[in-house]
């Protein structure tokens, strides 16, 4: 049994992790923090996590994405097509793979061995929407996610739900819970595992005398405590007696509850060109190095529109190693 490939899946498999059901892979929905967007534009690249979004203006959209984390070396890619059916709805299909790249063989003891392995997880979707007045819709997403680590895998069903509320004055509002579901094999060790649960809450508002629409979240309502806390690197920690001075409760409160929120703006300048930003504290909470100033929770981005194309690129800062880099071409099939 190989060291390396067991903590790797391991981690994905036991802590629920599938990445396929958790990342965003289009640069949009990255710039704006990576969650479902309460947004109402018939833009493809929406419907992966929000399927209320799904609608007959999408109809013979194409969208393809590209993710590069030239730091790591690995790759992500992504791709999604919508059709609508009279008297049944609209549907958005899509495809997501991850590479991580070649991974070398060692041994238990640490040593290294000849040859290596790749390393990928994959999720296929097919999502539907139903707008059911001028003010409200619905949808729901059926998924499927892989795991391929050497010769071992593992794989997971899920569904998403979600609704989408269009009040006056611009606002627009979104519940979405996403990947309720269950492990359905795993070759690995033949545990079990919990998908990765996320119900989440989001709101935009597009201002009356400015070309600006804001974003706000409030994450994983499920889960109150979002604090990961290494005590060895805690602002809180004395690293010459030893001594970790425990927060308050109001003071965890707090901070608990602003891991929880995310903001974000997407500004438009002129028809072909938008600019995007937003910034996620729990990201930087607990993926920053403390007192020491980053970039870690910060997505920014923009959007070009170019005929019957829409191209948008974006970066987000997760960690103190590197930012990966999205990009995405959006087409309107229709049109040609």
């Amino acid at each position: 049994m190989l060291s390396v490939m067991a903590l790797r899946v391991e981690a994905q498999v036991t802590n629920g992790t599938y990445r396929s059901l958790t990342d965003a892979n289009s640069a949009r929905v990255v710039a704006l923090g990576g969650l479902p967007l309460a947004i109402h534009d018939a833009d493809l690249q929406t419907a992966t996590f929000n399927p209320s979004a799904i609608c007959p203006n999408m109809h013979n959209q194409l969208s393809l994405s590209y993710v590069g984390d030239f730091n790591l070396g690995t790759n992500y890619a992504s791709v999604q097509y919508s059709r609508t059916f009279e008297k049944v709805g609209s549907f958005a299909a899509s495809v997501q793979y991850y590479n991580y790249g070649e991974m070398p063989y060692v041994s238990e003891s640490g040593n290294p061995e000849e040859g290596s392995f790749g390393v990928s997880d994959y999720a296929l979707t097919l999502g539907w929407g139903r707008e059911l007045t001028d003010k409200w819709s619905i949808g729901a997403n059926l998924k499927y996610a892989g795991l391929q680590y050497e010769s071992y895998h593992a794989g997971a069903v899920a569904v998403d739900v979600a609704t989408t509320y269009w009040a006056y004055s611009n606002w627009a509002f979104t519940l979405t819970a996403r990947n309720i579901g269950l492990q359905v094999f795993n070759d690995f060790d033949n545990r079990g595992a919990k998908l990765p649960l996320s119900v989440d809450f989001m709101a935009s508002k597009k201002l009356a005398h400015l070309p600006l629409t804001l974003f706000f979240a409030y994450d994983d309502i499920q889960q109150w405590n979002k604090i990961h806390t290494d005590t060895l690197v805690s602002p809180n920690y004395d690293p010459v007696t030893g001594q970790f001075d425990e927060p308050s409760k109001t003071a965890k409160f707090f901070t608990n509850l602003v891991c929880h929120l995310v903001v974000g703006g997407e500004l438009e300048l002129g028809k072909n060109l938008v600019l995007r930003a937003s910034y996620n504290y729990g990201t930087r909470y607990n993926m920053g190095v403390p007192e020491k100033r980053t970039l870690v929770g910060f997505s920014a981005g923009f959007g070009v529109k170019i005929k019957a194309f829409q191209i948008d690129y974006s970066f987000s800062r997760n960690n103190i190693v590197g930012s990966p880099h999205f990009l995405t071409l959006r087409l309107d099939m229709s049109k040609f």
